[in-house]
């Protein structure tokens, strides 16, 4: 068993404070439309979706990789939730192993995780983290004033990635999305309505897809998930000058307001990846986004594909994404353009999954069965 008790600060964990919630300290750790065959309805239709802020929850999530068919040098790379805010505090993380671990910390994004090498010749590579979390619900109050922020790191969240760039396609479409718009409130929902309008759930988006959103907008294919609806959100606004960013993370737990597709559905996790987003309004601070879970909710939670966001089942979750979350999901970062410590592969452009090579190849973290690693989540009742 390892530990890493170190306690240290990072830029994305100081900057991301809800609005309207509870500082909390600083963080310290011991470690074209395709029809899709229809879901299930739910059981009794779901009327109200208001997520407040409320208690804290405490979760134990656990991820196991096992590497199969190891060859030559084997590596493991697990995501440790790097965020502590008004709504999450990320508290201890130990793992077990027949490799050489170490936790490390990215030097851009404060995205921490667990790096393991393997010997040559080990013929079961494995590792299993656990880290215990505590996470709430948030909702930003319209009428009070939120956390300030520095100009520097407001800057750094309109700076263009890889697969979020700024200009071109991506800056010509926010503009005419937010025309008329004035205030920061206002763009922000011009776009989160555009995204809602023009884009659409794709369910064989392979993943949480790719989010590259400049092939999105110049092929015109508006289908996907939401690495890449999200994605598409954060990009349009941080084109126009307003900070943005992607929160990548997991699902925990079922909705508490009867929204299957907005929670866990069954232990296993290694499906339940998600990814949200945060803007910040001038005067609100940083304010909670998904507009994607809008556009999962009216491809897949009725047995029809709802096409408009004001159904009676959609209506309430369109509104309430624009400023809240559910404290039902867990943030591991919000990494992007990634480089893993002594990888033979490619850079990340997110650090949502697990990855792992042996050999020097790199497997495919968007294949669970085959790479072997599974997520599961125990809640710690008080």
């Amino acid at each position: 068993m390892t530990t890493d008790r170190r306690s240290f600060l990072r830029r994305a964990a100081t900057s991301v404070a809800a609005a309207g919630a509870v500082s909390s300290p600083l963080f310290h750790s011991t470690r074209a439309f395709a029809q899709a065959a229809p879901a299930a309805a739910p059981a009794a239709a779901p009327t109200v979706f208001n997520p407040q802020p409320g208690e804290w929850r405490q979760f134990d999530v656990t991820t196991r990789v096992d590497i199969a068919d190891a060859k030559g040098l084997s590596q493991a790379w697990l995501p440790v939730p790097s965020v502590d805010s008004g709504w999450q505090r990320s508290l201890t993380h130990d793992f077990t192993s027949n490799g050489k671990g170490s936790f490390v910390e990215d030097g851009r994004y404060g995205a921490r995780m667990l790096h393991v090498v393997f010997n040559e010749g080990e013929k079961a590579p494995f590792v299993e983290l656990t880290s215990r979390v505590q996470t709430r619900s948030r909702a930003v109050d319209w009428a009070a004033k939120g956390a300030a922020e520095d100009a520097a790191t407001l800057k750094f969240w309109t700076e263009p990635t890889k697969l979020l760039p700024t200009d071109g396609i991506v800056r010509e479409t926010a503009q005419k999305a937010v025309k008329g718009a004035r205030s920061d409130r206002e763009k922000a929902q011009a776009i989160y309505d555009w995204v809602v309008t023009n884009t659409y759930r794709e369910p064989k988006t392979r993943g949480c897809g790719p989010g590259d959103i400049k092939a999105m907008l110049e092929t015109g294919n508006l289908g996907g998930k939401c690495a890449d609806l999200n994605a598409l959100f954060v990009g349009l606004c941080r084109s126009v000058g307003l900070p943005a960013r992607d929160v990548y993370g997991v699902r925990l737990a079922p909705s508490a307001f009867g929204y299957k597709q907005l929670g866990a559905g069954s232990a296993s996790l290694k499906g339940a990846q998600h990814c949200r987003a945060e803007v910040h309004l001038a005067g609100l601070g940083w304010v909670a986004m998904d507009p994607a879970d809008v556009t999962k909710v009216m491809r897949h939670e009725a047995p029809e594909w709802i096409k408009s966001a004001q159904h009676p089942l959609v209506a309430p979750v369109n509104q309430a994404l624009f400023g809240s979350w559910e404290g039902n999901w867990m943030a591991w970062n919000m990494a992007h353009d990634l480089k893993l410590p002594g990888a033979k592969g490619p850079e990340l452009g997110f650090f949502m999954y697990p990855a792992a090579e042996t050999g020097g190849e790199r497997l495919d973290s968007y294949e669970p069965d085959a790479f072997k690693y599974q997520i599961s989540a125990r809640e710690i009742k008080a």
